[in-house]
C-alpha cells in the first residue's frame, strides 16, 4: 500500500512535481516518509496533517497513470535519499500505451 498526497488547493487531484518532461506522482511507504517529504518541501514538522489517498501501487500504475495526460511516473519516498524509488513511464513499467519508450507497433497492440 502506497500513501499519496493530495495536492492543496482548487482542482485537488494528487500531488506531483515534473521532472524531464515527465509528471512524477509523490508516493510513499508510510506516514513517517510523507512527514519527512512534507519537512523537506518547507512545512514545520507536525505542523498539521495532509491529506493523502491509500492506494496499491499496482493500481496506481494501471488504473490511475492512464487518466493522466502526457508521460507519468511515480516517485516513492523521494525525501530519503537512500530508500526512494523511481518508476518512470517505460515498458514493464506502465501498460505500454503509456510508456515513453514503446515502439509504435506493440502499443497500438493493447
Amino acid at each position: 500500500m502506497l500513501l499519496v498526497p493530495l495536492s492543496e488547493g482548487e482542482g485537488g487531484g494528487l500531488m506531483s512535481g515534473w521532472q524531464g518532461g515527465v509528471r512524477w506522482i509523490y508516493a510513499f511507504t508510510d506516514e513517517e516518509a510523507l512527514a519527512r517529504f512534507a519537512v523537506a518541501r518547507g512545512a514545520a514538522a507536525g505542523a498539521r496533517e495532509r491529506e493523502y489517498l491509500a492506494i496499491l501501487g499496482a493500481r496506481l500504475v494501471d488504473a490511475v497513470i492512464p487518466t493522466v495526460d502526457g508521460p507519468t511516473g511515480v516517485a516513492v519516498d523521494v525525501a530519503d535519499e537512500d530508500a526512494s524509488m523511481l518508476f518512470p513511464p517505460v515498458v514493464g513499467i506502465v501498460a505500454d500505451a503509456y510508456a515513453v519508450d514503446a515502439q509504435p507497433d506493440r502499443a497500438e497492440a493493447v
